[in-house]
């Protein structure tokens, strides 16, 4: 039996996508997850402790799914290759939780996580492309212009893969020479 927190973020995170934060009231959520408003108010004291509990529990998800093995032996290109498509497959495989978390980063919620949550989420993957700078590897930018990069372009490509029902091959040839795309945006 699934329990009526896990019904609430589940209605939230359709009904968000669907609708926007703004245009989605608690109420419906509530009538949408089967549970009276108090209930959800039981869980989460607002709207807006429910929009970040969710983007929480997406990136925990998605987090798990991307447990990095590490293996010395690889470059830092196969391995930031690997993050990719591992993200990027997530992502279409997801894609309902990959545009939530799209849509939540570009919204004044983003600003409710503390900054070191944000780097903590990110830690690997940033210290990936720090890894890359020392070792002049990568351009010499900003760590966060960078992940901004990479993240965008990984936004888009999930899009268009969605949007364009692709077979198996044609998404992977898109996704390999996407990485490749992005590798020689950012590599020396």
């Amino acid at each position: 039996m699934i329990d009526k927190q896990t019904e609430i973020l589940k209605a939230a995170l359709r009904l968000f996508v669907e609708n926007g934060f703004h245009g989605t009231p608690t109420s419906l959520i509530a009538k949408e997850a089967g549970v009276a408003n108090g209930t959800l108010f039981h869980y989460f004291s607002t709207k807006e402790e429910l929009i970040v509990s969710l983007y929480v529990a997406i990136k925990k998800h998605l987090s798990a799914c991307m447990a990095i093995e590490e293996k010395s032996e690889a470059s830092l290109k196969e391995q930031l290759k690997n993050i990719y498509i591992t993200a990027l497959t997530w992502g279409i495989d997801n894609t309902t939780e990959f545009r939530f978390i799209q849509q939540f980063i570009s919204s004044p919620y983003l600003l409710k996580l503390a900054p070191e949550e944000i780097q903590q989420k990110n830690n690997k993957i940033l210290q990936l492309f720090q890894e890359g700078i020392d070792g002049q590897i990568i351009k010499n930018m900003p760590i966060d212009l960078i992940n901004t990069l990479v993240n965008s372009h990984l936004f888009g490509v999930s899009q268009y893969i969605n949007q364009s029902q692709l077979a198996a091959q044609q998404q992977e040839n898109i996704i390999n020479s996407s990485f490749e795309l992005i590798w020689d945006m950012i590599a020396l």
